[in-house]
Protein backbone atom coordinates (compact mmCIF):
# COMPACT_ATOMS: atom_id res chain seq x y z
CA UNK A 1 0.00 0.00 0.00
CA UNK A 2 1.69 3.08 -1.10
CA UNK A 3 0.64 5.71 1.43
CA UNK A 4 2.49 8.54 0.07
CA UNK A 5 4.01 9.06 3.12
CA UNK A 6 6.48 12.28 3.04
CA UNK A 7 8.34 14.21 5.31
CA UNK A 8 10.21 17.49 5.23
CA UNK A 9 13.35 17.19 6.91
CA UNK A 10 13.94 20.84 7.05
CA UNK A 11 10.71 21.24 8.48
CA UNK A 12 10.22 18.15 10.62
CA UNK A 13 11.22 18.83 14.77
CA UNK A 14 11.40 15.60 15.46
CA UNK A 15 8.51 16.24 18.17
CA UNK A 16 6.99 12.55 17.42
CA UNK A 17 3.24 13.71 17.89
CA UNK A 18 2.50 12.10 14.32
CA UNK A 19 3.96 8.94 15.68
CA UNK A 20 2.07 9.26 18.95
CA UNK A 21 -1.59 10.28 17.71
CA UNK A 22 -1.40 7.25 15.11
CA UNK A 23 -4.41 5.47 16.34
CA UNK A 24 -2.56 1.67 14.66
CA UNK A 25 0.71 2.70 15.58
CA UNK A 26 1.72 2.78 11.48
CA UNK A 27 3.93 5.38 11.97
CA UNK A 28 7.31 5.22 14.34
CA UNK A 29 10.24 6.99 14.52
CA UNK A 30 12.94 6.11 13.46
CA UNK A 31 16.74 8.10 13.97
CA UNK A 32 14.92 10.81 15.11
CA UNK A 33 12.63 11.38 12.24
CA UNK A 34 9.12 9.38 11.69
CA UNK A 35 8.10 6.44 8.95
CA UNK A 36 6.22 4.05 7.99
CA UNK A 37 6.19 0.89 10.11
CA UNK A 38 6.20 -1.51 7.07
CA UNK A 39 4.84 -4.61 8.70
CA UNK A 40 1.60 -2.30 9.81
CA UNK A 41 1.20 -0.10 6.60
CA UNK A 42 -1.69 -2.06 6.01
CA UNK A 43 -3.23 -1.28 9.25
CA UNK A 44 -3.86 2.42 8.04
CA UNK A 45 -7.51 3.71 8.20
CA UNK A 46 -6.24 7.27 6.27
CA UNK A 47 -7.42 9.47 9.06
CA UNK A 48 -4.84 11.72 8.62
CA UNK A 49 -4.20 11.99 11.91
CA UNK A 50 -0.62 12.45 11.19
CA UNK A 51 -0.80 15.66 9.07
CA UNK A 52 -3.46 17.50 11.67
CA UNK A 53 -1.40 16.84 14.59
CA UNK A 54 2.36 17.56 12.69
CA UNK A 55 3.25 21.58 14.38
CA UNK A 56 5.20 22.49 11.45
CA UNK A 57 3.54 20.75 8.43
CA UNK A 58 6.31 18.89 7.95
CA UNK A 59 4.45 15.53 6.76
CA UNK A 60 2.60 15.09 3.65
CA UNK A 61 0.24 11.76 3.56
CA UNK A 62 -2.23 10.22 0.90
CA UNK A 63 -1.08 13.38 -1.39
CA UNK A 64 -2.74 15.59 0.77
CA UNK A 65 -0.16 18.53 1.57
CA UNK A 66 -0.45 20.43 5.27
CA UNK A 67 -0.27 23.84 3.42
CA UNK A 68 -3.63 22.67 1.82
CA UNK A 69 -5.67 22.36 4.91
CA UNK A 70 -7.27 25.47 7.17
CA UNK A 71 -5.17 26.30 10.04
CA UNK A 72 -6.43 25.45 13.78
CA UNK A 73 -7.81 26.59 15.91
CA UNK A 74 -7.80 30.59 14.76
CA UNK A 75 -10.45 28.41 11.87
CA UNK A 76 -12.69 27.84 14.72
CA UNK A 77 -15.96 29.53 16.11
CA UNK A 78 -15.96 30.20 19.28
CA UNK A 79 -17.18 28.83 21.84
CA UNK A 80 -20.12 31.05 22.70
CA UNK A 81 -21.01 31.00 18.70
CA UNK A 82 -21.27 27.26 18.91
CA UNK A 83 -23.40 27.57 22.11
CA UNK A 84 -26.06 29.87 20.12
CA UNK A 85 -25.89 28.01 16.61
CA UNK A 86 -27.26 24.44 18.56
CA UNK A 87 -29.32 26.32 20.59
CA UNK A 88 -30.61 28.69 18.01
CA UNK A 89 -31.12 25.65 15.15
CA UNK A 90 -34.74 25.19 14.45
CA UNK A 91 -36.50 22.89 12.03
CA UNK A 92 -38.09 24.11 9.01
CA UNK A 93 -41.83 23.83 8.10
CA UNK A 94 -41.66 26.58 5.78
CA UNK A 95 -39.79 27.11 2.74
CA UNK A 96 -39.17 29.52 0.17
CA UNK A 97 -39.67 27.48 -3.66
CA UNK A 98 -36.36 28.89 -4.88
CA UNK A 99 -33.51 26.35 -5.46
CA UNK A 100 -29.92 26.93 -3.71
CA UNK A 101 -27.27 27.20 -6.08
CA UNK A 102 -25.47 23.81 -6.81
CA UNK A 103 -22.07 24.56 -6.21
CA UNK A 104 -23.06 25.52 -2.52
CA UNK A 105 -24.76 22.38 -1.88
CA UNK A 106 -21.76 20.60 -3.52
CA UNK A 107 -19.75 22.67 -1.19
CA UNK A 108 -21.76 21.42 1.82
CA UNK A 109 -21.81 18.06 0.97
CA UNK A 110 -17.66 17.69 0.77
CA UNK A 111 -17.43 19.70 4.31
CA UNK A 112 -19.71 17.25 6.12
CA UNK A 113 -17.85 13.95 3.99
CA UNK A 114 -14.91 15.37 7.02
CA UNK A 115 -17.47 13.97 9.43
CA UNK A 116 -16.54 10.96 11.88
CA UNK A 117 -17.56 7.17 10.58
CA UNK A 118 -17.02 3.80 12.15
CA UNK A 119 -13.41 2.89 11.97
CA UNK A 120 -13.17 5.90 9.33
CA UNK A 121 -14.69 3.52 6.51
CA UNK A 122 -16.37 6.72 5.22
CA UNK A 123 -18.64 4.89 3.26
CA UNK A 124 -21.84 7.09 3.26
CA UNK A 125 -23.72 7.73 0.34
CA UNK A 126 -24.99 11.20 0.03
CA UNK A 127 -28.35 11.05 -2.34
CA UNK A 128 -29.81 14.76 -2.97
CA UNK A 129 -32.34 16.44 -5.18
CA UNK A 130 -31.11 19.28 -6.28
CA UNK A 131 -33.55 20.90 -9.35
CA UNK A 132 -36.88 21.44 -8.57
CA UNK A 133 -37.87 19.30 -11.94
CA UNK A 134 -36.52 16.43 -10.01
CA UNK A 135 -38.17 17.12 -6.37
CA UNK A 136 -41.70 17.79 -8.15
CA UNK A 137 -41.49 14.56 -9.83
CA UNK A 138 -40.47 12.93 -6.44
CA UNK A 139 -43.02 14.70 -4.39
CA UNK A 140 -46.15 13.87 -6.91
CA UNK A 141 -44.76 9.99 -7.29
CA UNK A 142 -44.69 9.37 -3.36
CA UNK A 143 -47.93 11.04 -2.64
CA UNK A 144 -49.72 9.49 -5.64
CA UNK A 145 -48.11 6.22 -4.23
CA UNK A 146 -50.29 7.17 -1.05
CA UNK A 147 -53.31 8.08 -2.53
CA UNK A 148 -53.19 4.41 -4.43
CA UNK A 149 -52.72 2.76 -0.52
CA UNK A 150 -55.37 4.69 0.51
CA UNK A 151 -57.97 3.69 -2.05
CA UNK A 152 -56.60 0.03 -1.94
CA UNK A 153 -56.60 -0.01 1.82
CA UNK A 154 -53.26 -1.07 2.46
CA UNK A 155 -52.68 1.62 5.42
CA UNK A 156 -51.91 0.07 8.50
CA UNK A 157 -53.47 1.81 11.51
CA UNK A 158 -49.77 3.23 12.27
CA UNK A 159 -49.74 4.50 9.20
CA UNK A 160 -53.44 5.69 8.78
CA UNK A 161 -52.93 9.44 9.09
CA UNK A 162 -51.65 9.28 5.13
CA UNK A 163 -55.13 9.56 4.35
CA UNK A 164 -55.08 13.09 6.37
CA UNK A 165 -51.86 13.67 3.86
CA UNK A 166 -53.30 12.84 0.93
CA UNK A 167 -56.28 14.86 1.65
CA UNK A 168 -54.17 17.62 2.87
CA UNK A 169 -52.43 17.27 -0.72
CA UNK A 170 -55.80 17.84 -2.78
CA UNK A 171 -56.38 20.90 -0.94
CA UNK A 172 -53.03 22.56 -1.70
CA UNK A 173 -50.93 21.63 2.05
CA UNK A 174 -47.83 19.87 1.57
CA UNK A 175 -47.71 18.27 5.03
CA UNK A 176 -44.86 15.94 3.77
CA UNK A 177 -42.60 18.11 1.96
CA UNK A 178 -43.02 21.05 3.41
CA UNK A 179 -42.66 22.94 0.10
CA UNK A 180 -38.90 22.37 -0.03
CA UNK A 181 -36.56 22.75 -2.57
CA UNK A 182 -34.20 20.10 -1.78
CA UNK A 183 -34.19 16.64 -0.70
CA UNK A 184 -30.97 14.47 1.28
CA UNK A 185 -31.27 11.19 2.64
CA UNK A 186 -27.84 9.36 4.00
CA UNK A 187 -27.53 5.51 3.13
CA UNK A 188 -24.83 3.45 4.12
CA UNK A 189 -23.77 -0.10 3.15
CA UNK A 190 -25.30 -3.20 5.53
CA UNK A 191 -21.85 -4.46 5.39
CA UNK A 192 -19.96 -2.07 7.36
CA UNK A 193 -20.02 -1.90 11.09
CA UNK A 194 -21.80 1.55 12.13
CA UNK A 195 -24.43 2.34 9.28
CA UNK A 196 -27.20 3.37 11.22
CA UNK A 197 -24.53 5.67 13.49
CA UNK A 198 -22.68 7.03 10.21
CA UNK A 199 -25.55 8.54 8.51
CA UNK A 200 -27.02 9.95 11.48
CA UNK A 201 -24.06 11.74 11.72
CA UNK A 202 -23.33 13.18 8.78
CA UNK A 203 -27.27 14.37 8.61
CA UNK A 204 -26.77 16.31 11.73
CA UNK A 205 -23.18 17.64 10.72
CA UNK A 206 -25.14 19.14 7.46
CA UNK A 207 -27.90 20.57 9.93
CA UNK A 208 -25.41 22.42 11.76
CA UNK A 209 -23.61 23.47 8.81
CA UNK A 210 -26.92 24.37 7.19
CA UNK A 211 -27.92 26.44 9.93
CA UNK A 212 -24.97 28.57 9.98
CA UNK A 213 -25.29 29.47 6.19
CA UNK A 214 -28.83 30.34 7.39
CA UNK A 215 -30.34 27.60 5.33
CA UNK A 216 -33.00 25.70 6.73
CA UNK A 217 -33.50 21.46 7.48
CA UNK A 218 -36.34 19.32 8.69
CA UNK A 219 -35.72 15.99 9.46
CA UNK A 220 -38.15 14.04 7.83
CA UNK A 221 -39.38 10.55 8.98
CA UNK A 222 -42.76 10.56 7.04
CA UNK A 223 -40.92 10.14 4.44
CA UNK A 224 -39.11 6.76 4.70
CA UNK A 225 -42.39 5.44 6.58
CA UNK A 226 -44.16 6.83 2.95
CA UNK A 227 -41.83 4.37 0.81
CA UNK A 228 -42.14 1.37 2.55
CA UNK A 229 -45.83 1.87 2.31
CA UNK A 230 -46.63 2.89 -1.46
CA UNK A 231 -45.79 0.39 -4.24
CA UNK A 232 -43.37 1.64 -6.32
CA UNK A 233 -39.53 1.27 -5.04
CA UNK A 234 -38.74 5.23 -4.96
CA UNK A 235 -35.25 4.50 -3.40
CA UNK A 236 -34.51 2.36 -6.62
CA UNK A 237 -35.73 5.69 -8.69
CA UNK A 238 -33.35 7.56 -6.21
CA UNK A 239 -30.72 4.97 -7.37
CA UNK A 240 -29.85 4.37 -3.72
CA UNK A 241 -28.30 0.62 -4.01
CA UNK A 242 -30.87 -2.02 -2.34
CA UNK A 243 -28.39 -3.27 0.56
CA UNK A 244 -28.20 0.12 1.96
CA UNK A 245 -29.43 0.95 5.47
CA UNK A 246 -31.80 3.77 4.87
CA UNK A 247 -32.88 6.03 7.92
CA UNK A 248 -34.38 9.87 7.77
CA UNK A 249 -34.41 11.97 4.95
CA UNK A 250 -33.46 15.72 5.24
CA UNK A 251 -35.27 18.34 3.67
CA UNK A 252 -33.41 21.54 3.28
CA UNK A 253 -33.41 25.04 1.29
CA UNK A 254 -33.88 28.80 2.46
CA UNK A 255 -36.48 29.59 4.98
CA UNK A 256 -39.71 31.37 4.70
CA UNK A 257 -39.47 32.42 8.10
CA UNK A 258 -36.74 34.34 10.60
CA UNK A 259 -36.45 33.01 14.37
CA UNK A 260 -34.90 35.69 16.13
CA UNK A 261 -33.89 34.42 19.37
CA UNK A 262 -33.31 30.90 20.93
CA UNK A 263 -36.25 28.89 22.68
CA UNK A 264 -35.27 27.80 26.37
CA UNK A 265 -34.58 23.29 26.59
CA UNK A 266 -31.91 23.99 28.60
CA UNK A 267 -33.73 21.46 31.14
CA UNK A 268 -31.52 18.13 30.86
CA UNK A 269 -31.92 14.30 32.73
CA UNK A 270 -28.01 13.67 33.56
CA UNK A 271 -27.19 10.43 35.23
CA UNK A 272 -23.62 11.36 36.76
CA UNK A 273 -22.06 8.19 37.52
CA UNK A 274 -19.37 7.76 39.92
CA UNK A 275 -17.13 4.49 40.75
CA UNK A 276 -15.37 4.55 43.65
Amino acid sequence: MDLQFVVNPDLCIQCGACADDCPLRVIQMESGYPSLNPARVRLCIHCQHCLAVCPTGALSILGFKPEDSLPLPESLPNAQQMIALIKGRRSTRRFLPEPLDPGLIEQMLATIANGPTGKNNRQCLFSVIEDPATMAVFRHELLEGLRRAVAERRLSQGLSYFRHVVSAWDKGRDIIFRNAPHLLIVTVPSTITTPDADSIIAMTYFELLAASMGIGTLWNAMIRWAISTIDIDLYQRLNIPEDHIKSYALLFGRPDVQYHRTVQRDQVMINRVRLV
